[in-house]
């Protein structure tokens, strides 16, 4: 199952448990785990994108290894909520990963890398440090906004 509906993605995890977010990247996927009570998310691995059969390995290897019962993708859409050519891509890589049995909740992550990008700039943190660490924040950030708005409903 894949939807950007939270309610729908809500009623295929009743009972909750850890969800993995990511945030697709040309180069990477940032990766970023919550717990199983939904309260918080942490960043994860980085996984260097590649093939598509080894990135989707990898991300079976992390799912499997913290017992995770859904995925949240960050979707990228325009600024108006439009889709994008990456918005198609995002949603290509969700139905490529379908028969993973997992469900899979497409979450608007417009703004989120520059959330993060702003927060590291005002934490003096250097050009190359955050180049190193943003992908996986942005994945913490999707999935954080994705849990705050899943427990509410």
């Amino acid at each position: 199952m894949i939807t950007p509906d939270r309610a729908v993605f809500r009623e295929a995890l009743p009972a909750g448990g850890r969800l993995l977010g990511l945030d697709l990247g040309s180069k990477t996927i940032g990766t970023a785990l919550c717990d199983a009570g939904w309260s918080f998310a942490s960043p994860a691995e980085l996984i260097r994108r590649s093939k598509f059969t080894k990135d989707k390995a990898a991300l079976v290897a992390l799912a499997t290894a913290q017992q995770v019962k859904g995925l949240v993708l960050g979707l990228p859409l325009n600024l108006d909520g439009s889709e994008s050519p990456r918005s198609q891509s995002t949603r290509a890589f969700a139905k490529n990963c379908a028969d993973l049995g997992l469900p899979i909740l497409l979450w608007d992550e417009r703004w989120s890398t520059v959330a993060v990008e702003r927060t590291m700039i005002e934490q003096d943190m250097s050009r190359a440090k955050r180049a190193e660490r943003i992908d996986n924040l942005a994945a913490a950030h999707i999935l954080q906004a994705a849990i705050d708005a899943l427990v509410m409903v």
